[in-house]
């Protein structure tokens, strides 16, 4: 089995790196970005949060621990309830030469050698009922319960990261496409630059040097363009690597020109935060978990009781009656009380680890606390400053735009020379690029402040 995963790993990796063959060996071609024809999905952010969910393997082991947790949940209860068991033997024993002296056919059948077997040939059939009662088994169904609920706990905090790595990626590539059109508009820019100074020398207007400055600042237009575009190209991969089975495929963000949420007020951001926080919940219900596991650990100091109770037959003859009318089905009931009584101070040693077990609980549950009342001031006031800038970074790329247009106009009437142009436009690339920058930056801080409120 390892060798044929091996196999394959190598098949697939010689594949997606175009690696020759070896012969005899064969491989399902991966095609490649060009040849592709699939059609172009159209992806919402709840739609890319869905996706991610069926996706991601992290959050996909936190669902199979929670589904494990319930299982073990119903396992602890059935271990507190009774257990019915259908048993059957035969045993054969050597006979010693003598007969039975008692019992069942006593004198008419060989005694067997073994003083602890009722006969030479022995059927049981019997059906056993079982129950033990302890306090160690209460206390595993009370822990039981908390790995439960801790456990549902740990799958919505996966889920809370997997949304906010999901939004990150989401307006990241919202932000980088922005960067193409800065940069796409910046070229043209310099492009129609270029071709007002080639228009002007050839009037005699202005010198050679103006025309060099323009198309140097076309060709780093140009370099800037080809770096937004590839930015752009990984940040579709990212999201494409959380979202899609294949990363290449061809997708398009629908809601990328939605007007952001509105920041809700400290107040209300503040009691959604503390209400059901799932890693509160988690880091208390681990405390749980440590006090249920000191009881179980304090509980073998108690004594357990066991029940028993057993209905069929077990007789020389597989048969309801045996010889002389004598009835072979019947039942037997017995109860065992188990009373510790020194087991090498085993127990208290585990009772100590136990302690130490909560007192770390209880530890991380008061940093998880102070960590929340970290978190929100920390995201709140984050996303405030990026919503307050909003209006201003907005404001600058007027600003900017007005004084490029005015700085063309004078340059074209001579009052201004190349180098301010270029500075202009410099200034209006900077101002657009800050103000997508600043749009991305108040939906992840936003992101990050919903996913502690629980609003995404």
């Amino acid at each position: 089995m390892l060798a044929q995963i091996n196999h394959i790993a190598l098949v697939t990796a010689a594949v997606m790196l175009g690696a020759p063959m070896a012969q005899g060996q064969t491989a399902v071609a991966i095609p490649d970005q060009a040849s592709r024809t699939d059609p172009v999905q159209v992806v919402t952010l709840q739609d890319a949060i869905t996706r991610a969910e069926a996706n991601d393997p992290d959050y996909a082991s936190g669902a199979a621990s929670r589904r494990i947790a319930e299982l073990d949940r119903g396992i602890s209860r059935s271990a507190l309830l009774p257990v019915v068991t259908y048993y059957n033997q035969y045993l054969y024993t050597q006979p010693n030469g003598l007969k039975n002296q008692a019992g069942q056919g006593a004198g008419s059948q060989n005694a067997p050698r073994f003083i602890a077997n009722n006969a030479i040939r022995e059927y049981a059939s019997q059906a056993l009922v079982t129950e033990t009662l302890s306090a160690a088994g209460f206390a595993g169904l009370k822990r039981a319960d908390a790995a439960a609920v801790k456990a549902d706990a740990d799958l919505e905090v996966a889920r809370r990261n997997l949304v906010l790595r999901v939004v990150t990626a989401y307006f990241t590539l919202v932000g980088e496409e922005s960067s193409v059109r800065v940069a796409q508009r910046a070229q043209d820019e310099a492009q129609s630059f270029v071709a007002l100074t080639e228009k002007l020398e050839a009037g005699r207007e202005v010198a050679h040097a103006d025309v060099v400055k323009a198309d140097l600042q076309l060709q780093q237009k140009q370099r800037d363009l080809a770096d937004a575009q590839l930015a752009a190209e990984n940040a579709r991969l990212d999201l494409g690597t959380l979202i899609l089975p294949d990363p290449r495929l061809s997708y398009r963000i629908a809601d990328a020109d939605l007007p952001a949420p509105l920041l809700p007020s400290r107040e209300e951001s503040e009691a959604a935060a503390s209400k059901n926080n799932p890693d509160l919940k988690s880091a208390l219900e681990a405390l749980r978990v440590s006090q249920a596991d000191l009881s179980a650990a304090r509980a073998a100091y108690f004594p357990s009781l066991s029940l028993n109770w057993t209905y069929g037959i077990d007789a020389p003859q597989f048969a309801v009656n045996g010889p002389a009318g004598v009835r072979n089905l019947g039942y037997s009931a017995f109860a065992t009380l188990d009373i510790p009584v020194w087991d090498w101070m085993a127990t208290h040693d585990r009772v100590e680890q136990s302690k130490a077990r909560e007192q770390a609980a209880m530890t991380q549950l008061n940093f998880t606390q102070k960590k929340l009342i970290a978190q929100f001031n920390e995201y709140y006031s984050e996303a405030k400053t990026a919503n307050d800038e909003l209006a201003s970074l907005n404001l600058s790329v007027k600003t900017a735009e007005d004084s490029l247009r005015l700085t063309k106009l004078r340059y074209s009437a001579g009052e201004a020379t190349a180098l301010e142009v270029v500075d202009a436009e410099n200034a209006v690339t900077q101002a657009e690029t800050a103000s997508a920058d600043g749009a991305v930056r108040y939906r992840v801080a936003l992101a990050n402040l919903q996913t502690l409120t629980g609003a995404l």
